[in-house]
């Protein structure tokens, strides 16, 4: 087992000497699972406040935001598709701890960092998305309105359908390319601006001298921490979820011709 932590802006590695497949980001894996453990804890807490009768806060909480995403699947998909809900509701949660993770003081545990900074688990995540998309579309269109979906606009001659048919094609290809990179751009740019500050303190300014320059690099660096990790990772985690619910109603585009 290899140790390789010496390239600048990767992520640290195990390279267990089989190639590609045996080589892991450890930081990643350890972050990875932390967030995975706490989503499963704050599921069961969750569970454990919901009860009948008058709703406590975080019940009323839970339940506000469970009717309004019932209410997009609804708008968006159909009534028969609240299966998307548990899926939707457990990335939501996942990311937005994955983000959240950033909040640890590096200085205490170096090894964990925002888990969602890490290309390869939101490409994993997307995916997932975007296969379960498209077993959802086969599922409601069959394989005839499944392989037709392809063809659209619906309402252009046939060739003019033949000449969109590989530029769909290839949309449906990059969505789980887009999916991943915006949330992964979106984190990573943070975590940099967080170790650019991080590294303001260091500086000798003119007027405040490396005392000054000191405070003001941790105030600087104190206020970016909160606004993107706390509200720019809660952003990223919502957008997250909004795209998967509209990527299933995409996956229904056709159906009404199939039923004309």
């Amino acid at each position: 087992m290899i140790l390789d932590d010496s390239s600048v802006g990767t992520h640290p590695t195990v390279d267990l000497g089989c190639g590609p497949l045996c080589t892991f980001n450890y930081d990643s894996v350890v972050s990875s699972l932390l967030a995975v453990l706490v989503t499963i804890g704050v599921g069961f807490w969750i569970r454990s406040k919901l009860k009948s009768g008058e709703p406590g806060r975080v019940q009323a909480v839970f339940e506000w935001g469970y009717d309004q995403l019932r209410s997009l699947i609804r708008t968006n998909v159909s009534e028969e598709a609240l299966f998307i809900i548990p899926l939707a509701l457990t990335l939501f949660l996942y990311i937005l701890i994955a983000n959240w993770i950033e909040l640890l003081p590096l200085a205490i545990f170096p090894i964990l960092h925002g888990a969602n900074a890490d290309l390869n688990q939101t490409l994993a995540m997307g995916l997932v998305v975007i296969a379960v998309v498209q077993w959802y579309s086969i599922q409601v269109l069959g394989w005839r309105g499944y392989l037709r979906r392809f063809t659209k606009p619906f309402e252009l001659p046939v060739w003019g359908r033949a000449l969109y048919t590989p530029l769909n094609i290839l949309e449906e290809l990059v969505k789980p390319v887009t999916l991943s990179l915006r949330l992964f751009g979106n984190i990573f740019a943070g975590a940099v601006m967080i170790g650019l500050l991080a590294g303001f303190g260091a500086l000798a300014l003119p007027v405040v001298g490396v005392v000054g320059g000191t405070v003001l690099g941790t105030i600087l660096l104190a206020v970016w921490k909160a606004f993107d990790v706390i509200f720019i990772g809660f952003i990223q985690a919502f957008i997250f979820m909004l795209l998967t619910v509209i990527y299933f109603g995409m996956a229904r585009e056709g159906l009404e011709h199939e039923h004309h």
